[in-house]
């Protein structure tokens, strides 16, 4: 028999591409089903992840690593990251002005972590501080407004295909990839998101932490060997190319949390500490 409401985990999930393959078997037959009877998704943006699981809305989340705090535990396994370029983080500037002279950046409000990273280029890498204005991802208003602009996510992907087209309205600009200009400054991957949970909730849940870590690895696995099916559905969803989006699942995005990837997210927490983007971090907690 299916678990009352109250008793099944609440999910709050990422409704854009890169998730997809963490996402498989919540999805998917043959899986779905039984799963349906232990967890209750709810999608929405990354930033909003974070603030239901911290408000005791849901029990578990796929939450930027800003988010994290002492008392959310990380699950071990999955992640969002990137070895290189990610794509799907982009800070693109007019090349009316270079890094050194960007005086306003508009922020896309999904993510916290990509605006930390942002804030660390600048702050620590490049010792300038310019302003930070929340904007909805908007690219043409974004850079009419401002000299610069940071799209992530879905938003991201679209507006490097719309390259061409963004840069008859506003002039040249350059273009940075985030997960890049960590990766070549640190030799760490780059890290974006993990999932998080309540611990204190799964008892009353009827789960235990180690079913938990099984559940969402064994979709991480089965949505990676299934890369072909989910290009198929997303290329009826995203004005994106089939060879694109299969590229981006498999060579731009990383889903393991290995060590290098625990490694950099503490290295994230502690240069946004120093700049004061972040609160000083303890230390990672894990389920």
């Amino acid at each position: 028999m299916p678990a009352e409401a109250s008793n099944l985990v609440r999910v709050a999930a990422i409704d854009f591409l890169n998730p997809a393959p963490l996402m498989w078997d919540f999805e998917h037959p043959p899986l779905a089903s039984a799963l349906a009877e232990r967890y209750q998704l709810h999608y929405t943006l990354p930033s909003r992840c974070a603030d239901e699981l911290l408000a005791g809305r849901a029990d578990l989340g796929l939450i930027p690593i800003a988010a994290l705090t002492p008392d959310l535990a990380i699950v071990p396994g999955c992640t969002i990251a990137s070895l290189n370029e990610v794509r799907s983080i982009q800070l693109i500037v007019k090349k009316s002005h270079s890094l050194s002279t960007v005086k306003t950046v508009a922020a896309d409000t999904a993510s916290r972590s990509s605006l930390a990273y942002t804030e660390i280029l600048f702050r620590k890498f490049f010792g300038i501080d310019p302003t930070f204005v929340q904007h909805a991802a908007d690219t043409l208003a974004m850079l009419r407004q401002h000299d610069a602009a940071l799209l992530i996510g879905d938003h991201a992907l679209l507006a490097l295909e719309a390259r061409a087209i963004i840069e008859e309205q506003v002039g040249p600009c350059n273009w940075y990839d985030l997960a890049h200009e960590w990766t070549t400054r640190t030799r760490l991957p780059w890290v974006a998101a993990v999932w998080a949970v309540r611990p204190e909730a799964l008892p009353a849940c009827g789960i235990s932490p180690q079913e938990l870590i099984e559940d969402l690895n064994q979709s991480r696995i089965h949505g990676l060997a299934n890369v072909d099916t989910l290009v198929r559905e997303w290329s009826a969803r995203i004005a994106i190319p089939a060879a694109t989006i299969h590229h981006y699942l498999t060579a731009n995005i990383y889903y393991s949390l290995d060590e290098d990837c625990i490694q950099s997210i503490r290295l994230f927490r502690q240069y946004a500490a120093e700049i004061e983007a972040l609160p000083a971090f303890p230390d990672l907690r894990f389920l």
